[in-house]
């Protein structure tokens, strides 16, 4: 069974630095692009940055670029995002998701981890 299971998540200041981690079990993922999620109360589910299953090619929507970093350990099946200089706008539940190998579409999907930021 696939399993994704965020951590990291926490209350910080304007300014401040987080890492999230996923740790996804259940199968490798070595071949699955793999992706972070953020959603805001009321508000659809946004892409926020993404990376290739060898780990090679990442992108970012555009506020965060500059200030987040996805990274991967395949060896320890662990999807990792980055945030540094975090705005009050970044508050949201970050969900981490992942593609069957090979594919495009995110199938498995994690179950939240709150970041609050005050400003």
């Amino acid at each position: 069974q696939v399993q994704l299971v965020e951590s990291g998540g926490g209350l910080v200041q304007a300014g401040d630095s987080l890492r999230l981690s996923c740790t996804a079990s259940g199968r490798t993922f070595s071949t699955s692009r793999m992706a972070w999620f953020r959603q805001t109360p009321g508000k659809g589910r946004w892409f926020v940055a993404g990376i290739s299953g060898d780990g090679q090619s990442t992108n970012y929507v555009d506020s965060v670029k500059g200030r987040f970093t996805i990274s991967r350990d395949n060896a320890k099946n662990i999807l990792y995002l980055q945030m540094n200089s975090l705005k009050a706008e970044d508050t949201a539940v970050y969900y981490c998701a992942a593609t069957q190998p090979y594919r495009a579409v995110y199938e498995y999907w994690g179950q939240g981890t709150q970041v609050t930021v005050s400003s």
